[in-house]
């Protein structure tokens, strides 16, 4: 299928209308060698890849003659540019099945560490490693992005090699659907930055942010969170948003060349002289899509991109909260943004890396508004009503909310006095 036309990007969304409605979640982490305390080399996680696939029956994905990661089931293992090792999960039905799926995958992973002498760190930004000293891996479009990401943001290489987050994927059933979805979890970005803030040390030290990780996506090329993303959202709009960001990079004959400006206009346009002028295909969409980097982003689906990776016993806390809020309660928590202002919830979008609980938005702190916004969730959970085998619903994996909300400190607070 060729992509002649704005007509087709907004039929391409169109296409990701569903009726039943699936939660997918992605988790990156680190891996150091036990020995040096050093980030791991891509000799590391191949190895680890490989006794992944024999063990537990993942499939190899191939890339040249380099192994870059890993299928299964829905499920995929990839490798970001300094070798964070990212799960990204199946489409399930409720918090039960996503969090079954990562201790899964954890425990896998933890077998693999450690026939090789490795562990593994789930945080939002490396602690230990100075960017000049992080391995890299040969996955092809990384050579490209390593140069061309920071024309335009001046972080972007530390958030390709420094950084680990959580993604948490929701679908939508229609265009207004889609457009309710994606505001509510747009103004909920600051909020999102300072509740599950995890990443407060740079080098060993405190680096004086919270969520230093936010800090790195807020400069770096093609992130943040555009005014735009605050107004009423459309598939036209998002389609005219893509249509005029420029490509990361061209794909010829699957090598990876510079972007020379261009923009997905004019791959559309047919203006391209690289690629011999030729229309873009549905999969150059989907890759085009994919180099959006801004704390929201709509594929066919939607995602929200503003958490800190986190240890065990926060996983499940942020699917949760999110699930609860737009699967459960969507119109409840449209009622409490509906004064939101625009420059009010950027203003806050902006502090929240460094001021946390403590950020002021609409005349609150957002500890105000966490307490608010989890008990909208739990009300959504509770009307999800899903169970598992113990008679419990999905509130259990609130925990970690309810105790970072009642000490009024985040994981990231508490990293600090470990420094």
């Amino acid at each position: 299928m060729k992509i002649s036309s704005k007509e087709d990007i907004i039929n391409h969304f169109i296409n990701g209308n569903k009726s039943d409605l699936y939660i997918g979640v992605e988790n990156e982490k680190f891996i150091f060698d036990t020995k040096t305390q050093k980030r791991s080399t891509y000799n590391q996680i191949s190895n680890i890849l490989k006794f992944l696939q024999s063990n537990f029956g993942w499939e190899k994905v191939i890339e040249g003659n380099n192994l870059i990661g890993l299928k299964l089931n829905g499920k995929q293992v990839t490798l970001e540019p300094g070798n964070q090792i990212e799960l990204a999960g199946a489409k399930l039905k409720n918090i039960h099945e996503v969090c079954a799926e990562s201790f899964e995958f954890q425990d896998q992973l933890i077998k693999a560490c450690n026939e090789f002498n490795l562990e593994l760190l789930s945080i939002g930004y490396d602690p230990y490693t100075n960017l000049k000293d992080v391995p890299s891996n040969p996955k092809k479009r990384y050579e490209v992005m390593t140069k061309e990401m920071p024309k335009l943001g001046r972080l972007s290489l530390e958030m390709m090699y420094q950084t680990s987050g959580t993604q948490i994927n929701l679908d939508y059933s229609n265009e207004k659907n889609f457009s309710s979805k994606f505001k509510l979890i747009s103004y909920l970005v600051p909020i999102s930055i300072a509740l599950f803030a995890n990443s407060s040390i740079k080098e060993k030290k405190f680096c004086n942010y919270l969520s230093y990780r936010s800090y790195v996506w807020q400069n770096t090329s093609r992130g943040g969170l555009p005014k735009l993303f605050l107004e009423d959202m459309t598939f036209e709009k998002y389609a005219d948003y893509c249509l005029n960001l420029p490509l990361l990079f061209i794909i010829k004959s699957n090598n990876y060349l510079p972007p020379n400006n261009y923009t997905f206009k004019d791959f559309i346009e047919n203006k391209i002289d690289e690629i011999d002028n030729i229309s873009p295909s549905k999969k150059d969409l989907e890759t085009h899509l994919s180099t959006i980097f801004t704390d929201v982003r709509l594929k066919q689906y939607l995602e929200i991109r503003s958490i800190d990776a986190c240890e065990w016993d926060c996983h499940c806390a942020s699917p949760a909260f999110y699930t609860g809020l737009i699967y459960g309660n969507l119109e409840e928590g449209l009622d409490i943004i509906k004064k939101w202002k625009p420059d009010d919830v950027l203003n806050a979008y902006f502090d929240a890396p460094k001021k946390g609980l403590n950020t002021e938005l609409c005349g609150k702190n957002i500890l105000y508004w966490s307490k608010i916004f989890l008990e909208v969730c739990k009300r959504g959970l509770e009307d999800r009503s899903q169970i598992n085998k113990k008679g419990n619903n999905e509130k259990i994996y609130l925990k970690n909310i309810e105790n970072i909300i009642s000490e009024k400190k985040t994981k990231a607070e508490k990293l600090i006095k470990t420094a």
